[in-house]
């Protein structure tokens, strides 16, 4: 009965092990009725700069009626809307982008402008290109439905661009101008906002999105993209660290590419081969008994 008392008493090390556990479980509890309150002020304002002095203790809410949706919302209604599974190797590309694209998207600066939209569409269409053109389009229209953006419109654009771009003689008539062509008065009216710096958010895809341009006049020297990024008030550091960032996830994923298509030409080998071996032993095991016959 003593043995059975000694058993059923915790130890003091036990002890202390639920004590510790029960005040991290008190902990994690707090911290994360910490968190969901300050997500949702953010969500009905934005939270300022925390103050120096007594005041600091207390973060200083903007009111106002911005409330973004969050990137679970977004991916939700990207994979209500397109209900098929996205291959393998574009998935992951494409949450990347999706994530990265929701939170340009809500960024208090963000403007639509043609040149984002030439942007984006040159590297979705680029991205995707493996896939059959019903499925990419569908993909392309849920993807931008997701984020509350109208497909029909970034393609319109980007296509009214590229005609624009293709009738300049010359690399060095793309340029901002409030007099000039219909393609000089759109990159004009974006650089008159990013000059000014509240109204335009730099994002890759403008970025993009200006070198597809020098593309489709056929500016091939840098001088050219130095030139026409100065003149668009935006920063060509950035421009080219995104630029060689595009290039390198456009190498990659053509490698990627590659390796499949060696996978699938390498099993559909085995396959002829294998289908071949089951013939010949078919054929093998009738000879014995056709013989038996005709004997």
């Amino acid at each position: 009965m003593v043995l059975v008392c000694e058993r059923a008493t915790p130890s003091l090390a036990a002890s202390r092990s639920v004590r510790q556990c029960c005040a991290q479980q008190r902990l994690c509890f707090r911290q994360n009725i910490a968190c969901n309150h300050l997500a949702r002020l953010n969500r009905r304002g934005v939270l300022q700069s925390r103050p120096s002095g007594s005041d600091r203790r207390c973060p200083a809410v903007r009111a106002g009626d911005w409330a973004p949706p969050t990137v679970a919302d977004t991916k939700k209604k990207f994979y209500e809307t397109f209900r098929k599974p996205v291959p393998g190797l574009y998935n992951n590309v494409i949450q990347e982008l999706l994530v990265q694209q929701h939170i340009m998207r809500y960024n208090r600066k963000y403007r639509y402008d043609e040149v984002f939209a030439l942007g984006f569409v040159s590297v979705f269409d680029q991205v995707l290109e493996g896939l059959p053109d019903g499925d990419r389009e569908n993909l392309f229209k849920a993807y931008l439905s997701s984020l509350d953006e109208d497909p029909s419109k970034y393609r319109q654009d980007a296509e009214r661009l590229e005609s624009l771009a293709k009738e300049l003689s010359s690399p060095s008539d793309l340029k901002p101008a409030t007099e000039g062509t219909e393609l000089q008065k759109v990159l004009g009216g974006i650089a008159e906002r990013a000059q000014g710096g509240t109204d335009f958010l730099y994002t890759k895809f403008f970025a993009i999105g200006l070198f597809r341009l020098l593309e489709l006049t056929g500016g091939k020297d840098p001088k050219a993209l130095e030139t026409l990024v100065s003149t668009m008030s935006v920063s060509g550091e950035a421009v080219n660290r995104d630029l060689m960032t595009y290039k390198g996830v456009l190498s990659k994923l053509s490698a990627a590419k590659d390796m499949m298509k060696e996978m699938l030409e390498r099993e559909r080998r085995k396959r002829a081969e294998r289908e071949a071996e089951k013939q010949g032993a078919g054929a093998k095991a009738k000879e014995p008994a056709e013989n038996v016959v005709t004997s």
